[in-house]
């Protein structure tokens, strides 16, 4: 489920006190988390990450803090004791090698000899978390109306789900009397076969023949799965996985049924049922 958020404190005058955070997620399939922190606040991934597990089950979250900078807080100041210590070296080192004396760029490029001129004081970690745990209350809020903007679409192709299904038993190929004929013609067909079929290879063959002719198992199992994707929408919380798991099913007895069908008004049903089942399997990929 898709979603944004953002919470924070401003700056206060000159104590470089204040940060931001921005929460944003995606669709995916499971959970996969992203934290982009400040230098010096990596401590707290482990707790980001902890608490945006406990509210989000499924989807791609990114989080990311700002520390807002005080004006000259990108002004550099020279560390004099790190440069004395630099040219104490060499000092040292004069006349002992071959080489040209230090350029003025390569000193202050020395690790240590400059420094930032940011004297902020760190933000509190507990405060910088509630201000996180805020900022998930409110995505919270938007993917709950996101999902309540699913939950009518994925109703209504449950609706369809359930038509189509009902219409493959009224279909004229699906009625007692057409599969009757058919059997017929087919037992016919093998009863004429030259040489002739032994009598139990003879009762194989037609009992895999009314077996394919049947659909009613598939339409009673298309019906129990539109009845649990109900239930499941009843239930509410982190469904998305098992409408997931249950389109597939939904799809495996489409499949089943075109095979079955004999009928062109049947096989039309049956395609519009696999079509109404995949939009309701990308529909589910949205769903916690």
């Amino acid at each position: 489920m898709t979603g944004f958020a953002s919470s924070g404190v401003a700056s206060q005058g000159d104590s470089g006190l204040g940060w931001q955070w921005e929460i944003r997620s995606v669709n995916g399939r499971g959970l996969d988390v992203r934290c982009r922190l400040p230098a010096g606040i990596e401590r707290l991934e482990p707790a980001v990450r902890a608490a945006i597990a406990k509210r989000v089950t499924r989807g791609n979250v990114s989080a990311t803090l700002t520390l807002p900078q005080r004006d000259g807080a990108s002004r550099l100041r020279l560390n004099r004791e790190a440069l004395d210590n630099v040219m104490a070296i060499v000092k040292e080192l004069e006349g002992k090698l071959d080489t040209a004396a230090p350029r003025i760029d390569g000193l202050l490029g020395l690790r240590g000899v400059l420094e930032s001129g940011d004297d902020a004081t760190p933000p509190d970690d507990k405060a910088v978390l509630a201000a996180l745990d805020q900022a998930l209350v409110s995505l919270a809020r938007v993917r709950t109306e996101e999902g309540r903007q699913l939950e009518t679409v994925v109703v209504a192709h449950l609706d369809e789900i359930e038509s189509l299904n009902g219409r493959a038993g009224t279909c004229a190929g699906a009625q007692p009397a057409a599969i009757k004929a058919r059997l017929e013609a087919q037992i016919a067909e093998l009863l004429g076969a030259s040489p002739a079929m032994p009598a139990d290879r003879l009762a194989q063959e037609a009992a895999m023949l009314a077996a394919r002719a049947d659909i009613r198992e598939e339409m009673d199992r298309l019906k129990a799965h539109v009845a649990a994707a109900r239930a499941l929408l009843r239930e509410g919380g982190a469904i998305g996985r098992k409408l997931d798991f249950l389109s597939q099913e939904f799809n495996r007895e489409a499949n089943t049924l075109c095979s079955k069908s004999n009928d062109i008004a049947l096989t039309n049903i049956g395609l519009a049922l696999k079509a109404a089942i995949d939009r309701l399997r990308e529909q589910a990929a949205n769903i916690e």
